[in-house]
């Protein structure tokens, strides 16, 4: 398939590298030298420099002939009009468009994007993805990664193992056979910064993060096979009052129970934004960093402080100082990832990368018809993806044993129907039936020739 890609950017370049990898011809147009240089010199792809808005740089990088074309410019402006010069002139049939700004998300809105108006096929939302990811960090605090499965029937789950987890050294292989009616599979282990898909007679040690799948029921008991524990979130301290604070602290309004949420912004318009949107929160101006406003918004006997301002390093710090007040839950926003090694020996519990989760987001509307969710894991080091069994496709009535898997694939979950299977050897696989998948980026392309589902849309 032949893609074009506007913004060479972390998420460009991150989709690039995807999509390269998968032998799509894949052409990166960016105003900045320095990102088509980086990308030509370490992907796969052609680059073009100039502004992806101009018909004729499109037609330069291949827009007569071109399957798709994905603006993701830090404009919002422009990666509208690049999809309507795609469409109008070129008729590029699948366009889709990354935008920031709220006012262009608003729902009673929509109809703009219509393609007798502004045809853009998919609108992607950093800040809300983002603030989506919080949400579910703050759901499952003892995860230090989430994300949703099976129409939110069920999670994948990042997990720190400390030394008193009660299953270390103990075989995959042993642990099916204790917990034999527990849906839950290990998926992949990061153990001195490699991630693998684990055999059934690998063992767990201290340090190791696991990716563990289950169905929603069985999140409480994989908890606490693993030695975690999952305490309600009450109070919450929100430090940043953008678009994503602004986003998490509706959202906490809305789900009510109880929640009791304070935020700190450092900008005093931004604050008063914030304060006019949110009815039951307090917002403070001020700089997060603060100690004597920390302790003023309570995050001594906070539940759980979550920062998420537009700069990384005042996201650790803030996270750092709000646990040595006594927060026992921080969470970070992190958009450089060289960043992330640092979490555990500060103390930070979990973090949220803007990048991979905007990735993932992309990654969904990308891939072809019978493939539902993608999430990407690390740096872009592997994928879980949800796909259902096509009549075609070589994994129709086969049993899960005689599938001639990748070595770093692994099955998490079966859904039959209504119901969500553990897989094992001798599970039949059928049609329709709805498979949740972990790959190793180079097992990917293997994965979907397996399902027989590839990057197209015709």
């Amino acid at each position: 398939m032949k893609v074009i890609i506007c913004g060479a950017g972390q998420v460009g370049w991150q989709i690039a590298r995807h999509l390269s990898g998968e032998k799509n011809d894949v052409t990166v147009v960016d105003n900045n030298q320095e990102l088509v240089r980086r990308a030509t010199d370490t992907l796969d792809v052609q680059g073009l420099w100039g502004f992806a808005s101009y018909p004729d740089i499109l037609e330069r990088a291949g827009a007569n002939d071109a399957d798709m074309i994905i603006a993701a410019t830090h404009s919002d402006e422009v990666n509208m009009v690049t999809c309507q010069v795609a469409h109008s002139v070129f008729n590029i049939s699948r366009k889709i468009a990354r935008l920031r700004s709220q006012s262009y998300l608003d729902a009673i809105y929509s109809d703009l994007y219509r393609r007798d108006h502004m045809p853009i096929d998919v609108v992607i939302s950093p800040e809300r993805e983002v603030a989506e990811a919080a949400l579910r960090r703050l759901k499952y605090p003892a995860a230090f990664d989430s994300e949703s499965f099976l129409e939110d029937e069920a999670q994948l789950m990042g997990l720190r193992l400390e030394d008193d987890c009660p299953v270390l050294n103990t075989p995959l292989r042993q642990l099916n056979d204790l917990f034999s009616t527990l849906r839950v599979i290990v998926l992949a282990v990061r153990r001195e910064g490699r991630l693998f898909a684990p055999d059934a007679g690998d063992q767990l040690f201290a340090g190791d993060e696991i990716y563990a799948f289950a169905p929603n029921e069985d999140v409480p008991r994989l908890l606490e096979v693993f030695g975690k524990t999952s305490k309600r979130q009450e109070r919450v301290v929100i430090l940043g009052g953008g678009n994503v604070g602004l986003t998490v602290a509706q959202a906490l309004e809305e789900r009510g129970g109880g929640i009791r949420a304070k935020m700190i912004e450092r900008n005093r318009a931004c604050a008063e934004r914030a304060a006019d949107a949110l009815e039951r929160t307090i917002v403070l101006n001020g700089d997060a960093l603060d100690a004597t406003l920390l302790n003023e918004a309570g995050v001594g006997r906070a539940d759980a402080v979550l920062a998420v301002t537009d700069d990384d390093k005042t996201n650790l710090l803030a996270a750092v100082r709000g646990k040595a007040e006594g927060c026992p839950l921080a969470i970070s926003l992190i958009n450089d990832p060289t960043l992330i090694p640092l979490m555990e020996p500060m103390g930070i519990d979990a973090y949220i990368n803007p990048r991979a989760t905007t990735v993932s987001s992309i990654l969904r509307h990308i891939r072809h018809g019978r493939v539902r969710g993608v999430y990407s894991l690390g740096d872009a080091e592997a994928e879980v993806i949800e796909a259902q069994v096509l009549s075609t496709s070589s994994l129709a009535g086969a049993h899960i044993r005689d599938i001639d898997f990748p070595e770093g694939v692994l099955v998490g979950a079966v859904k039959k129907g209504d119901e969500i299977h553990k897989p094992s050897g001798g599970l039949r696989i059928e049609e329709g039936d709805v498979l949740v998948i972990f790959a190793l980026a180079s097992d990917v392309p293997a994965v979907e020739q397996l399902l027989q589902v590839s990057i197209n849309f015709f």
